[in-house]
């Protein structure tokens, strides 16, 4: 079939074709070997016209080894060949119980292609793809693919899937029915089914940067008025004898503190009376009996204006201020690590913190503490408020372990719909769960003991190079992306637009499986956000079928073509029927 070697250059063989011999009908994207007596290289034959063949250099075999890259070159005088069933099974996989099934060889229909599952799942992968293309249906059968294994039991798994759309419930509603060991969970904003599980987070583990997520904080300030607000809440939930002095010594420092400032008396006390309308205890509040020296009057009554322009009660108000004054107070309170508190608690919270020392009286902190005080109003006051109404208190580790458990068993699959949950709110949830993951995967004793896996649905969404930075000092996504491995915390991102995502994520990707793409701005990113794709790759992209992809990265020998099977049961992925749907609906 093959003839004489013209010439070689770097990456490139070119090769006579035997006009005596049969010829394979298409030789192209077919694999070859040159062999001497001591070595033996691949070549991937990428043209093809009447005289030669155009091979591209792809690595050497040694023994059941394949090494990829270009460091030899075949001899003029090697022996060039069609690839054979061994050398194939080498590249491509083979079945056991250390791998699993991918799909498919797109180029030799009688092979499959196995991936190795510690290649694979201990990093982080993508996968791209235009709409339509297959994205959706290749998730599902990849982690199909998981649990069909004969071979493996992979009881202790933990694939958390974020989806956009309540897509993957079909694909994964009877995981059961693959073995009886595995256990499916389907958490999501909207319960419909007996066995939906309602998305449920507790306020009180979210740290500072969750709740600074969670109100759309901008700048520092706010930040700061966040971690006051979330220290006092930590206090309040102690609701002892302690927190309540701790309480009306920051109403009494408030009102001194109008008291003192530059305002004429009626400034005063409407200054003083909103502090008691939004920060009240049974020592400050409107109806209070003040005593004197002989006589009594209630809180409201202390502010009439006299001739003077001054309080009439002054003495006796300053008088019944300062017992409850104690600068030191505070200091002594240990804030308690266990804490339990509601978004009605952190509002409570937020008041105490507006009248605080730093914040009453400036402007700045007001003007940001206002925008606060209205998202959080506006997050307790609306439906999203049931994703946060945890009625008792857990543990981080507790909790993880509850979204795992499902029916007292233990879940190979949590499936997280957020379909009806708007953007913004949706990406500060799959930051929150991504969150809480990794840092209780960071807290085991042995590390990397408990390996977690986050499905995220368009990614393009979610993990992108957002504020986080500059208010937090880290991305969550860029975090793991970088850290996770380590720790047993891989991403798995799914998207239809990867120019979308954020580069360092990008970057820390090393396995891929790209569907159809043919967006230019896509293509193109690709191209340049990774160094060891070819052109070649990239034009594959644009000719893809439905279901097709071209898989490359750590767990591949080398870029294979894969033919993908459809998912048993498929998700919820399909477009509409409008030939169907536009029919009229028949009687019976």
């Amino acid at each position: 079939m093959f003839g004489k070697i013209r010439y070689i250059d770097d990456i490139t063989a070119v090769v006579e074709i035997n006009k005596e011999n049969m010829v394979v009908p298409n030789l192209m994207n077919l694999h070859v070997i040159f062999e001497t007596d001591d070595l033996k290289l691949l070549g991937e034959v990428k043209k093809v016209d009447e005289e030669t063949v155009h091979i591209d250099l792809m690595g050497q075999f040694v023994g059941e080894r394949f090494i990829a890259g270009t460091i030899k070159k075949p001899t003029l005088d090697s022996k060039v060949r069609i690839i054979n069933d061994d050398e194939l099974n080498i590249l491509l996989g083979k079945d056991d119980d250390k791998s699993i099934y991918l799909g498919h060889s797109a180029i030799y229909p009688d092979k499959n292609v196995y991936i190795d599952i510690n290649q694979f799942f201990s990093n982080h992968a993508s996968i791209f793809g235009n709409t339509g293309s297959g994205k959706s249906c290749s998730v599902a059968r990849i982690v199909q693919n998981i649990f069909l294994n004969k071979q493996f039991l992979a009881y202790n798994a933990n694939l958390f899937i974020f989806d956009a759309y309540g897509e993957y419930k079909n694909a994964f509603k009877v995981l059961d029915k693959f073995n009886q060991n595995y256990q499916y969970k389907f958490i999501t904003s909207n319960p419909v089914d007996p066995g939906d599980v309602q998305l449920n987070i507790p306020v009180f583990l979210l740290t500072i940067d969750d709740i600074c997520l969670l109100l759309q904080a901008d700048n520092h300030h706010q930040y700061t008025i966040v971690e006051r607000m979330l220290k006092l809440a930590k206090l309040f939930s102690k609701d002892d004898d302690e927190t309540k002095k701790l309480k009306n010594h920051l109403i009494a420092k408030a009102i001194m503190s109008v008291l003192f400032s530059n305002q004429n008396a009626a400034g005063k006390k409407n200054d003083i009376f909103t502090i008691i309308a939004d920060c009240s205890t049974p020592e400050f509040n409107v109806n209070t009996d003040i005593q004197g020296i002989g006589y009594t009057r209630k809180f409201s009554e202390c502010f009439g204006i006299d001739r003077n322009g001054e309080f009439g009660e002054s003495v006796l108000l300053n008088e019944y201020l300062l017992k409850f004054i104690d600068d030191e107070l505070e200091a002594k309170i240990e804030v308690p690590q266990d804490a339990f508190y509601t978004l009605d608690d952190l509002e409570r919270a937020l008041s105490f913190t507006l009248i605080g020392d730093g914040f009453l009286g400036n402007r700045i902190m007001q003007d940001n503490a206002v925008i606060m005080k209205v998202r959080l109003h506006s997050l307790n006051n609306s439906n999203n408020r049931k994703f946060f109404s945890f009625k008792q208190y857990i543990t981080l580790e507790n909790y993880i372990s509850s979204l795992i458990v499902n029916n007292n068993k233990r879940s190979q699959i949590i499936n997280i719909n957020l379909e009806d949950v708007d953007d913004n709110l949706a990406k500060t949830i799959v930051k929150i769960f991504s969150k809480m993951i990794f840092d209780f995967a960071k807290k085991r004793r042995v590390r990397a003991a408990i390996p977690f896996h986050l499905f995220i649905e368009e990614a393009h969404r979610y993990v992108v190079n957002d504020n986080d930075h500059f208010l937090l000092g880290y991305n969550i996504f860029e975090r793991i992306a970088k850290e996770g491995r380590k720790y047993g915390v891989m991403l798995d991102l799914v998207s239809q637009r990867p120019v979308e995502i954020s580069e360092t994520v990008i970057a820390q990707m090393s396995n891929f499986c790209i569907l159809k793409m043919t967006h230019p701005r896509d293509l193109d990113y690709i191209n340049k956000m990774l160094p060891n794709i070819s052109g070649d790759i990239i034009e594959k992209l644009t000719s893809l079928q439905s279901g097709t992809m071209v898989a490359f990265g750590t767990a591949f020998k080398i870029p294979v073509i894969v033919k993908m099977d459809m998912p048993d049961p498929a998700p919820y992925s399909s477009n509409c029927d409008v030939v169907f749907r536009w029919k009229p609906v028949q009687k019976q």
